[in-house]
C-alpha cells in the first residue's frame, strides 16, 4: 500500500518536466560571478514580487536569519508573532549568529494586530537593547495556514515605518496567500523593506528560497549568505527546479487549498477531533484530538497504520498539508480514513497493528 503523505507541502518529488529542466540547466560559478539559471531565476523572483533585486539561497531559514541580519545589530530587537516560524524552527539562530534578540507577542491563530505593537518600541536608552525590525508570517505555519489580513498587513508595516522600524516578510507559503484571495505577490511584498519565499513550500520544488528587496540591501545579503556558508558555484542545477517551480506551478495552488477542504469537513464531521482553528483558509489543516481517542502521536500512528501519513505537531495537535502529489481522490480517502479512525478509536479499538505483542 501507498501511502498518502499529507506530511508537508515539502515532501513533493520533482515532475518529470522539473527534472529536465535540472538537467538541461546553463550553468556557471555563482560565486566567482554568475550562474545564468540563478540569475534568471532571481530576476524573474524580484518581478514578482515587485523589487529592485533577490537572491537565491539553499533555505528559507537562511533567507529569513540574512533578512534579520541585514536590518539588525547586535544587541537590537525584533518584533514578531509568538508562534512564527523564525522565532519558534530556526534554532533561534538570530540569537547564535547574530546577536540579536526576539520580542514575541501572542497572536491569534498567527495574526497580529497595530494595536498590539503599539508602546513596543524600547526608548533609547544604555539598559535597553534597540527595537529596529518588525517581522511577519504569511501564511502562518502553526496558524494553519492562516493569511494575514491584508489591512493588518498595511497598518502594521505603516506603523514600523513611521515609527523607525523596518519590516521582514517571512512569506514562504506567500504563494498560497495570494492565490487565495487574488492579492498579487507584488502587492503583499511592497510593504516590506525584504520578503523571503520558499520554492519547495507548495511550488514542488526539491531546494530553495529567495530574499528579496532593494538592490543595496541584497547586495549587503549577499555578503552574509556566504558567511553562512550559503553561497553554491554551479547553482542553476537546483534553481532550474526552482525557475520551473515559479513559472508553472503557481497557477494550481487553489486545487491545494479545494483540496484541504475535504479534509477540513472530515474532521468537522469526526467523533473526538476539531479544526484548530476552525476556518481553514490554504492548505494547512490542523486539527486537536481528544483525549479520549489518546495522544495526537498515537492518532498519527494510526492513521500510517491505515496508509495516511501526519504530523504531531503537539501531544493534542495533528497537521495535515495539502500538495501537488496528493490529489483530489486520495485526499477524499484520506478524509474516510480520518473519519472512520476517529470512530473506531471513540469506540475502544486500536487497530490490529497498533495491538500486535511486542517481542
Amino acid at each position: 500500500m501507498i501511502a498518502i503523505d499529507l506530511r508537508s507541502d515539502t515532501v513533493t518529488r520533482p515532475s518529470s518536466e522539473m527534472r529536465a529542466a535540472m538537467a538541461n540547466a546553463d550553468v556557471g560559478d555563482d560565486v566567482i560571478d554568475v550562474d545564468p539559471t540563478c540569475e534568471r531565476l532571481q530576476k524573474l523572483t524580484a518581478e514578482i514580487l515587485g523589487k529592485e533585486a533577490a537572491l537565491f539561497m539553499p533555505s528559507g531559514s537562511m533567507t529569513n536569519q540574512v533578512g534579520v541580519r541585514i536590518h539588525c545589530k547586535p544587541g537590537d530587537e525584533f518584533l514578531c508573532e509568538a508562534g512564527c516560524h523564525i522565532y519558534n524552527y530556526e534554532q533561534g539562530a538570530f540569537a547564535q549568529l547574530s546577536g540579536v534578540v526576539a520580542k514575541t507577542v501572542e497572536g491569534k491563530a498567527g495574526v497580529l494586530h497595530v494595536d498590539q505593537l503599539r508602546g513596543l518600541i524600547r526608548p533609547e536608552n544604555d539598559h535597553l537593547v534597540r527595537t529596529r525590525l518588525v517581522c511577519l508570517e504569511n501564511t502562518h505555519n502553526r496558524g494553519a495556514g492562516k493569511i494575514q489580513p491584508h489591512e493588518n498587513v498595511v497598518a502594521i508595516c505603516r506603523w514600523a515605518h513611521e515609527s523607525g522600524l523596518r519590516t521582514h516578510l517571512d512569506g514562504a507559503r506567500l504563494w498560497n496567500a495570494a492565490a487565495a484571495t487574488g492579492i498579487a505577490e507584488a502587492e503583499w511584498a511592497k510593504h516590506f523593506d525584504t520578503v523571503s519565499v520558499c520554492f519547495s513550500k507548495g511550488l514542488g520544488a526539491p531546494v530553495g528560497s529567495a530574499l528579496a528587496g532593494p538592490k543595496d540591501l541584497i547586495k549587503e545579503a549577499r555578503r552574509h549568505r556566504k558567511l553562512f556558508g550559503g553561497a553554491m558555484r554551479q547553482a542553476g542545477i537546483i534553481a532550474a527546479g526552482a525557475l520551473y517551480a515559479l513559472q508553472n506551478n503557481r497557477k494550481r495552488l487553489t486545487h491545494d487549498h479545494a483540496n484541504a477542504q475535504i479534509l477540513a469537513e472530515a474532521i468537522r464531521a469526526a467523533d473526538g477531533l476539531s479544526l484548530q482553528p476552525d476556518t481553514v483558509e490554504t492548505n494547512i489543516v490542523i486539527f486537536r484530538v481528544e483525549a479520549r481517542l489518546g495522544s495526537a502521536a498515537e492518532f498519527a500512528a494510526e492513521l500510517k497504520v491505515a496508509g495516511v501519513l501526519s504530523l504531531a505537531t503537539s501531544p493534542t495537535q495533528v497537521r495535515l498539508v495539502t500538495h501537488l502529489d496528493v490529489t483530489e481522490a486520495q485526499c477524499s480517502q484520506a478524509a474516510k480514513i480520518i473519519g472512520e479512525t476517529a470512530q473506531r478509536l471513540a469506540g475502544g479499538k486500536k487497530s490490529a497493528k497498533q495491538l500486535e505483542p511486542a517481542y
